[in-house]
């Protein structure tokens, strides 16, 4: 592990009467390394910023994570570099269906993270936005 994770959990604990399946955790140590500050990541092509066709939070979420894992390889490192996520949506019925997406592309790494439903993100047709930092290490 790149980083140290206090106090890990697993969501099916946290959450039980959701279906949800995340690694987190309380809070990561980093130590040195290199911030990779990202802007709010969207359901979009990174290169041309074209949304993808898709009003489906599973397949916006997916977009969301691919284009932080691209991200953070761009900078030199792997997912196990990230160290929080905060995720928009706006729609509380959406969460589960994001955090499921979202737990296929943190397995193992335990990231901290926050949630939060909002009315509106920047483009009317966007459900999920997530918002992250890794640190690659020295």
């Amino acid at each position: 592990m790149a980083h140290e994770r206090i106090r890990p959990f697993n969501t099916k604990e946290t959450y039980p009467e959701q279906s949800l399946d995340n690694d987190l955790a309380q809070a990561v140590v980093t130590r040195g390394g290199r911030t990779v500050w990202m802007r709010g990541q969207c359901p979009q092509n990174l290169d041309d910023a074209v949304n993808i066709d898709s009003h489906d939070p599973t397949e916006q979420t997916h977009k969301v994570m691919q284009n932080i894992r691209q991200l953070i390889e761009e900078a030199g490192g792997t997912m196990e570099h990230l160290v929080k996520v905060v995720v928009y949506i706006t729609d509380v019925r959406h969460r589960e269906a994001v955090y499921r997406v979202m737990g296929e592309y943190i397995r193992g790494v335990h990231p901290v993270s926050t949630g939060l439903v909002v009315s509106a993100l920047a483009r009317p047709e966007w459900l999920v936005e997530i918002d992250a930092t890794a640190v690659i290490p020295d």
